[in-house]
């Protein structure tokens, strides 16, 4: 199933939300600007490589420069292609505009960026011998759509499911949809343990780490009062 919109509109103009679409088109055009060398060094460089995490010595053998962590942060702004980034931006603003109202403008970034790490961490935790770069603002994105699981559940999202060469579109609530997408990453990242984390060059257990982290962390930084929409 893939998101075409929700039914909330947005109360306030998200600001912090434009802002983070904008960045990651710019990080993308400067990674459209690089050749296949630099590139590769910049996926190593700022990218979270969770070898390279457990054993930060091994970054500067290979003469990587850096602290071993920056990628925490750093790689929620690079991605692997124009599919990958368009797909994460959408959703990042079918969803981010709710919960930008709910949380403000500088909650939410923080929120999203938080939400990023954690999602950074456990792919690191589950996968502490994968050399392979995990790149891209997915993490960070299932942090939003977990706190719109929360925020959100009884909202419709249209979606899109194409059935051989026939795209049916569907109104389901969020809760079932964002509960699927959820299911689907967890056995999924189930299935890629052992192996380098990944599957389709997909980092499973980072989308379930930041969709966690996004409950965890709604809980903490929401604004005391704010109502949960029904």
């Amino acid at each position: 199933m893939f998101p075409l919109r929700d039914t909330i509109p947005s109360k306030h103009l998200p600001v912090a939300t434009w802002v983070l679409i904008l960045a990651n088109l710019g990080a993308f055009a400067f990674e459209l600007q690089c050749s296949e060398h630099e590139l590769t060094r910049m996926t190593f460089e700022f990218g979270v490589v969770p070898a390279l995490v457990i054993e930060p010595a091994v970054r500067f053998q290979l003469g990587l420069d850096g602290h071993p962590w920056l990628g925490f942060l750093t790689s929620q702004f690079l991605h692997a292609g124009w599919i990958h980034l368009l797909s994460n931006l959408w959703c990042l603003w079918i969803f981010g505009d709710n919960v930008e109202d709910k949380l403000g403008s500088l909650r939410f970034l923080g929120f999203y960026l938080l939400s990023g790490i954690a999602a950074s961490a456990l792919h690191v935790y589950t996968q502490p011998e994968s050399t392979v770069p995990a790149i891209g603002a997915s993490g960070a994105i299932a942090g939003v759509m977990g706190a719109y699981f929360v925020l959100f559940p009884t909202a419709r999202v249209v979606t899109l499911v194409p059935v051989f060469i026939l795209p049916l579109f569907f109104e389901v609530p969020a809760f079932v949809f964002l509960l699927f997408w959820f299911a689907t990453q967890f056995f999924s990242g189930m299935l890629a343990l052992g192996g380098s984390g990944t599957s389709g060059g997909i980092a499973w257990w980072a989308h379930v780490g930041g969709f966690l982290a996004g409950i965890v962390l709604l809980a903490l930084l929401q604004p005391r009062g704010a109502a949960r929409n029904a």
